[in-house]
């Protein structure tokens, strides 16, 4: 009996054998890496906007897809989510009045967008629709969910027209740069009335197509200067800072009336 079991062990052993080169052979899985030169950028009143650079870098990159550019990366610079309030004004009686609105919660206020290649030349748009991302792919969410779709749907463009006007919501097609086959540089753009607070990096691998991998960093924007201790005086002191605006005000306007009054 004991031939046997030796002939079964043997051959156990063997197929043990034959397993373990393939699994040290399995290619390891991509990923994705990103990092920020600083942690904070501090602005004042006569911030006019400015390129940040991100850079990355590929882990366990394919050299032959690497090679034949089939990789693409999309970096995301998302701003503080808060709520806000989109109007439609209509003439009544030949005067421009607020008729109707509508409450969004969580909107980022700022979105920048860089991309090795055209959003449509990456990926289908689908797959942009179930990662929420780009500004046309970011779901904004209704105080009201009673509202009709379609007076949800009208609002919503609105908005995004309204950041991509004012420069909060853009796209820089070719921002990102692969400086060699697994490290890259993305450039994303600052708006000059960027929102201060907690911004969100993200960096999205996709391979011939194929979302691979998600990466994030976070960056805090903040006033520096006199800009900042009146903010942080409206934020934290918000009740006294209402009365000596009022004040500053009415005082104001007197001498404004002593000054120019005619005798």
């Amino acid at each position: 009996m004991r031939a046997p079991n030796a002939f079964v062990a043997a051959i156990v052993l063997s197929l043990l054998a034959a397993t373990v080169p393939a699994k040290a052979q399995t290619p390891l899985m991509e990923g994705i890496q990103i990092g920020l030169s600083t942690d904070n950028v501090s602005i004042t009143a006569g911030f006019s906007g400015a390129d940040l650079t991100i850079f990355g870098s590929l882990e366990n990159p394919d050299p032959l897809v690497a090679r034949q550019g089939r990789y693409d990366v999309i970096v995301v610079l998302e701003g503080p989510p808060r709520p806000v309030v989109v109007r439609r004004k209509d003439r009544v009686l030949g005067v421009w009045v607020n008729l109707d609105s509508e409450t969004f919660e969580n909107v980022p206020m700022s979105y920048s967008v860089a991309t090795t290649r055209p959003l449509q030349d990456i990926t289908e748009p689908n797959s942009y629709r179930q990662l929420s991302l780009g500004a046309s792919n970011l779901y904004m969410q209704p105080a009201d969910a009673g509202d009709s779709p379609a007076t949800i749907e009208e609002f919503t463009a609105a908005l995004r027209e309204r950041k991509s006007a004012t420069g909060l919501y853009s796209e820089n097609v070719g921002g990102v740069q692969f400086l060699s086959q697994n490290l890259f540089r993305a450039t994303v753009r600052l708006a000059p009335n960027v929102p201060v607070g907690t911004h969100k990096a993200r960096a999205f691998l996709f391979k011939s197509g194929v979302f691979i991998k998600e990466s994030s960093a976070q960056l805090e924007i903040r006033k520096s200067g006199f800009e900042q201790s009146i903010f942080r005086v409206a934020h934290n002191y918000s009740f006294l800072y209402g009365i000596f605006a009022i004040s500053l005000a009415m005082l104001t306007g007197w001498l404004g009336r002593v000054i120019f009054r005619k005798d």
